[in-house]
C-alpha cells in the first residue's frame, strides 16, 4: 500500500513537471472581447505581450497561425520582446513576420531596459514596426493609439506621449507594466498591459507565489477605474524560467465597435 502511494506520487509530479514545462506553455489562449467605441465601422486590435523571444520556436509559429487566422486590423506589442538572454536578433525576426493593414506598434518593458541594445530603433525601422514609447498615432477617425515607456524600468513622459491627441479621441494606451493604470486611468479610455504574466507558475485558485514589481494590485484580465478600463494580458513567452502552470500563454483580440443603436 505505501509502495503504491509513493508510485501514484511520483507518476503525479512527472505528469505535472511534463505538463508544466512543455504542454501549458505553448498552449495558447485567444480570448476575445467587444469594446464600445466611436468607430464607424468594426475594429480589430491584438494584443501580443511578453514574447521573450529566444529563437522562432512553436510558440512564435502559433501566434503567426493566429493572426493570420484573425485578420486584425492593427497589432500592438506590449512590452517584453526580449527575452532574458537578449538575443534581439531573434526579436527582429520575428517582428518582420508581424503584418497587419494599419501598422504595427511596439512598446518597452523591462526586459528591453535590462538587455538594450543600441541597435533597437533601426530594429523596429527594419521590421517596418512603430516604436510607440511616449509616442502616439491615429488609426481611425476618433480612435488613438498612445504607447508609454515602462514606469516600472524606463521613463515615461505622459505628456509628451499625449502631445497632439485631441482631448475628445477615444484613447487606447499600451503600457508594460500595469501599476500604471493607477496613474493615468482618467486620460485614457481603454489601457493595454503586460508584465504579470498572470502569475506564470500558480497553485490553482490561490494568489501567484510570485509577481514582479510593477504589477501592483494587478493580476490579469479586466480591471475598472473611473469611466476606465484595463486588460491585463497573461503573455505569450516565459519569464526566466520556462515553465507555466494555471496561467496559459495569451493572444488577446479587442473588437472597437460601436454602440447597438
Amino acid at each position: 500500500m505505501k509502495g503504491s502511494f509513493f508510485s501514484f506520487i511520483l507518476i503525479f509530479a512527472s505528469s505535472l513537471f511534463i505538463y508544466a514545462r512543455w504542454i501549458e506553455p505553448t498552449w495558447i489562449e485567444v480570448s476575445h472581447h467587444s469594446v464600445i467605441a466611436p468607430v464607424a465601422h468594426a475594429l480589430k486590435i491584438l494584443q501580443l505581450s511578453d514574447l521573450h523571444t529566444s529563437e522562432f520556436g512553436t510558440r512564435e509559429k502559433k501566434v503567426l497561425s493566429i493572426i493570420d487566422t484573425e485578420k486584425p486590423d492593427v497589432i500592438v506589442v506590449t512590452g517584453d520582446s526580449v527575452s532574458d538572454s537578449g538575443d534581439w536578433a531573434q526579436v527582429a525576426d520575428f517582428l518582420k513576420r508581424l503584418k497587419a493593414p494599419l501598422g504595427v506598434a511596439v512598446i518597452d518593458g523591462n526586459w528591453e531596459h535590462w538587455r538594450p541594445t543600441p541597435e533597437e530603433l533601426k530594429i523596429y525601422q527594419d521590421a517596418n514596426v512603430f516604436n510607440l514609447n511616449n509616442r502616439s498615432f491615429q488609426i481611425a477617425d476618433k480612435v488613438w493609439i498612445v504607447g508609454l515607456d515602462d514606469a516600472f524600468s524606463g521613463s515615461p513622459d505622459i505628456e509628451r506621449a499625449f502631445l497632439g491627441v485631441p482631448p475628445e479621441a477615444f484613447k487606447v494606451a499600451l503600457f508594460h507594466s500595469p501599476v500604471h493604470f493607477d496613474a493615468i486611468s482618467h486620460r485614457i479610455d481603454l489601457g493595454l498591459a503586460g508584465h504579470t504574466h498572470g502569475g506564470q507558475i500558480r497553485i490553482p485558485f490561490m494568489r501567484p507565489i510570485f509577481l514582479p514589481e510593477g504589477s501592483g494590485d494587478y493580476l490579469s484580465g479586466w480591471y475598472t477605474r473611473g469611466a476606465s478600463r484595463m486588460y491585463v494580458s497573461r503573455g505569450v513567452g516565459n519569464s526566466i524560467l520556462e515553465f507555466r502552470l494555471a496561467s496559459r500563454p495569451e493572444v488577446v483580440i479587442y473588437t472597437l465597435q460601436r454602440p447597438v443603436q
